[in-house]
């Protein structure tokens, strides 16, 4: 693509045309998250797209993007995460506890975030393929026609691999 030969204006179409749907991707991860989050959509939307910047084929299709930004929406969040907890653990205010939610449900506390993250990495190790499809469906909202796009595999494997992944997250967070 142009932006990819270093044409800026290209990549400014192709920001203008892909934020309102880095936006609704940003809201959707965000949504439940406790009153007074510091991190809000646009900020988000502006490190996932810094965090994208430069990366090898991120224009090679619409679900290609979108896959490689829900990967970076995951990071820029467990990140944040993280950070959050560090900071609650050392300033002596009461510990964060896992609340009620509804499994891979927009927004988790922070706590299950991390958990999650650390389970989709056991995943990873077992079938990096079922990883992505979390990615791509937690995170970017694709559906399972654009998974299949990106990953190069039938609707239906995604389906199955979807099946699979989250019997095995589920597990992985709530020991059941």
């Amino acid at each position: 693509m142009q932006f990819s030969a270093g044409d800026v204006a290209a990549g400014e179409r192709v920001m203008e045309l892909a934020y309102p749907e880095l936006k609704r991707m940003a809201r959707r991860a965000l949504a439940t998250e406790r009153a007074g989050h510091t991190l809000q959509p646009t900020a988000l939307v502006s490190e996932v797209w810094l965090k994208l910047n430069g990366e090898q084929g991120m224009y090679e299709s619409r679900a290609r993007f979108f896959g490689l930004a829900a990967r970076a929406m995951r990071e820029i969040l467990v990140d944040y995460a993280r950070r959050r907890l560090a900071d609650k653990r050392n300033s002596g205010e009461a510990p964060v506890h896992f609340v009620e939610c509804q499994f891979l449900a927009s927004g988790l506390p922070f706590t299950e975030l991390i958990t999650l993250d650390q389970a989709m990495d056991k995943l990873a190790g077992l079938d990096p393929r079922k990883a992505r499809v979390v990615e791509m469906r937690f995170f970017a909202g694709l559906d399972d026609g654009e998974i299949a796009q990106v990953l190069a595999v039938s609707e239906r494997t995604v389906k199955r691999d979807w099946l699979f992944a989250r019997a095995f997250l589920f597990g992985q967070v709530y020991g059941e």
